[in-house]
């Protein structure tokens, strides 16, 4: 392999590697961008989103309403209760308000919001095709300005002497050589995929997660800035994990395999009981807790039931409900008690009080003297067909990660910053979420810590 030594070396081809690539070649430097996947799977999990959670303060094309920098920290510190930096926080969400146009000038396209998100249009811009369109219009604009990339290169060794950053051993088809830069961004991801060091954090059970993210994200990176003097940040044990369905691959499963039909039914666990409160509040501030919820039952497993009712008030997963007519042939078909599903049930619709269904804000559909509650869209289950989907707990991204300060500068154990190594995205957002999450924002911690990464590591890499 023909050595390129660039000004600013980026591991990782997501979303946060790929605006730090093009904020520092657009501030001047020479960009090399190390991928470790394969080109038709690029991108980590940024290949599956949908959107990204921005302040504004006017309705916009695409937008239905503002949201300001007062109401986006509101919703951050209630979703992680309080364990963000809040420094960091406030610098994300500010700059947030013009990552939307940034990304844009970049060559994304947006669309109104899709219908099932309860909410999302306010508060959340979509992407025009998705995740995958994003990273596409990302690379093209990243290429046509010089950006070099490399695909199936692995980023398995770091060279830094004195917390400052000299090389980078590459691992690309079975040959290792070694890349020199002036600056370094890290921007590799989590280590959602390294099923040894999730069972470490979480024991057995972990045996039993489903990784909805990218297969490639093994937490190299993050792995050696920890052992050559990287702060580390967050609890190995939080991720942004959500129910997905039990019968998605291992794999790379994705967001059609994420259910969101949580609120509009009950869950019980493998003993036809349920577990938690289904209508605690709207879903997008809600859904990533409940992968942690069903990792601590039994076996990670958990059944969603619903009626007829709630079938058209979501979107459909990849795989089709599980359908009986009655609730004793839905628990045989899902190998649950037939007895005990049924008292369940019948427990639930007698604490269902009257109230007025609405599925887009917090209603007065509430359970009483329940426990655990349902607070709101509490409806009792009695409209035949019923349905179920089976699920489990699917990790998207894990939180541990490296410190940073307001440049994105890594922090260093020894009390320093790092004169020119830089982290975005995944690999810090434990900063930012030390637990919880918010449709949207591990997009936007990309967005905006990628570009304040890469005009920082050019702006070192030019001095």
């Amino acid at each position: 392999m023909q050595e390129f030594a660039p000004d600013v070396l980026v591991a990782g081809g997501g979303n946060a590697a790929l605006c730090a690539a093009i904020a520092a070649r657009r501030a001047g430097a020479s960009v090399l961008v190390l991928e470790a996947a394969p080109r038709f799977y690029r991108g980590g999990n940024s290949r599956h989103t949908r959107n990204m959670r921005v302040a504004h303060d006017t309705a916009t094309a695409n937008l239905t309403g503002r949201y300001t920098e007062e109401e986006f920290r509101d919703d951050l510190l209630r979703v992680t209760s309080g364990a963000t930096d809040d420094d960091l926080a406030r610098i994300m969400i500010h700059e947030s308000k013009d990552l939307l146009h940034w990304i844009g000038a970049q060559g994304v396209r947006f669309q109104p919001s899709l219908s099932g998100t309860l909410g999302l249009g306010r508060t959340n811009s979509f992407f025009l095709g998705g995740g995958r369109a994003m990273l596409n219009a990302l690379y093209r604009t990243a290429e046509a300005l010089g950006v070099a990339v490399r695909y199936d290169s692995e980023v398995v060794d770091l060279a830094i002497d004195d917390n400052h950053f000299k090389a980078a051993v590459v691992l690309e088809n079975g040959a290792r050589y070694s890349v020199p830069a002036r600056s370094f961004v890290a921007a590799a991801g989590g280590f959602e995929a390294n099923t040894e060091w999730l069972e470490q954090a979480w024991g057995p059970s972990a045996g039993n997660f489903l990784i909805r993210g990218s297969p490639y994200n093994h937490g190299t990176v993050l792995k050696c800035l920890l052992e050559k003097g990287a702060t580390e940040v967050g609890d190995p044990t939080q991720c942004h994990a959500v129910a997905i369905d039990a019968r998605a691959p291992k794999f790379d499963g994705g967001i059609i395999t994420r259910l969101d039909c949580v609120v509009f039914g009950i869950v019980v666990n493998k003993h036809a009981e349920r577990f938690s409160d289904e209508g605690e509040d709207i879903w997008p501030k809600r859904y990533a807790i409940w992968g942690r919820l069903v990792a601590a039952q039994p076996d990670q497993i958990a059944y969603i039931l619903f009626d007829a009712r709630a079938i058209t008030l979501f979107m459909p997963s990849l795989y089709p409900p599980i359908q009986a007519d009655d609730i004793r042939t839905l628990a045989a078909k899902l190998e649950l008690d037939p007895d005990a599903l049924e008292t369940t049930v019948a427990g639930f619709n007698a604490a269902c009080r009257p109230g007025r269904f609405d599925p887009e804000i917090l209603d007065d559909c509430a359970t009483v003297g329940l426990a655990p509650p349902k607070s709101h869209w509490a409806r009792p289950l009695v409209t035949a067909p019923f349905y179920a989907y089976p699920v489990r707990p699917g990790i998207t991204f894990t939180y541990l990660g490296t410190r940073v300060n307001r440049e994105a500068r890594l922090l260093m154990q020894d009390g320093r910053a790092a004169s020119n190594m830089f982290a975005a995205g995944e690999i810090m957002a434990g900063n930012v979420l030390g637990r919880g999450y918010a449709a949207g924002i591990g997009m936007t911690i990309g967005g905006v810590f990628g570009r304040i990464a890469g005009t920082g590591a050019a702006r070192h890499a030019q001095n």
